[in-house]
């Protein structure tokens, strides 16, 4: 499976080219309760776009992907840290618990999509309903994000340094948004709200973990106005 025949015993890094070695064969390996122990750096060559590479990690170990993958990479993560140099399809770290995921490009919709831990950062743009339904999740998008992100936002932040498409946060719970260029529409029960010392702190918090630079004070803060958490007379029928 791995490029050199050296024993995985003997040393810390593995490399995997899946020109050769089927993405089955790859996640077994990183699902392997020793996999810590073998090696804390795994370097994944010619992805060439498939789908579910790295998923269901549970381990502290490094994984990463150097190209473009598709659907799910790294969905599920548990304290691993997964990085990709390049491009992700749908569905980049959906449901993951932990650990970090950064991908150096841009990503398909619905990245980060029902995540309840952890930090995602796509250096790029995101596409349509990134952050749907995230739980608890981080998430630092460098570029801009399309429309419906953070939809039915739980818990976690949103932070965006571009701008946003249009519906953002609709039907928003407690999830906190902070976004930098300009949006062109707010869902519904989402609106604007202060942006506070708390706020700027946290903020500037997540934007040194994810490692990009931009000016807190620059950011507007969106959330719930918590207008559909309770039963209303006028709406019943």
């Amino acid at each position: 499976m791995t490029e050199a025949a050296v024993p995985l015993q003997q040393r810390q890094s593995v490399r995997v080219d899946l020109a050769r070695t089927s993405v089955r064969e790859l996640n077994a390996a990183l699902h392997a309760g020793d996999v810590a122990q073998r090696a804390d750096h795994w370097l994944v060559r010619h992805p060439q776009g498939k789908h579910s590479i790295a998923v269901g990690l549970d381990a502290e170990i490094e994984v990463e992907i150097d190209g473009h993958v598709g659907y799910y990479c790294a969905g599920m993560n548990q304290r691993a840290t997964v990085t990709v140099n390049g491009n992700a399809g749908t569905g980049l770290a959906e449901n993951m618990m932990s650990g970090t995921v950064r991908v150096k490009g841009s990503a398909s919709q619905s990245a980060g999509a029902t995540a309840h831990g952890g930090l995602l950062v796509i250096e790029g743009d995101a596409s349509a309903r990134c952050g749907i339904s995230m739980k608890g999740v981080d998430i630092v998008v460098g570029g801009s994000v399309g429309h419906m992100s953070a939809f039915m936002g739980q818990a976690g932040r949103l932070v965006v340094c571009g701008d946003a498409g249009e519906a953002l946060g609709d039907s928003l719970y407690e999830a906190r948004i902070y976004l930098q260029g300009s949006v062109k529409s707010l869902g519904a029960d989402c609106i604007e709200k202060p942006l506070r010392d708390e706020h700027l702190a946290e903020l500037t918090d997540l934007l040194a973990r994810a490692g990009i630079s931009a000016d807190p004070r620059a950011f507007r803060r969106y959330g719930s106005a918590r207008q559909l958490y309770s039963f209303h007379v006028d709406n019943a029928y």
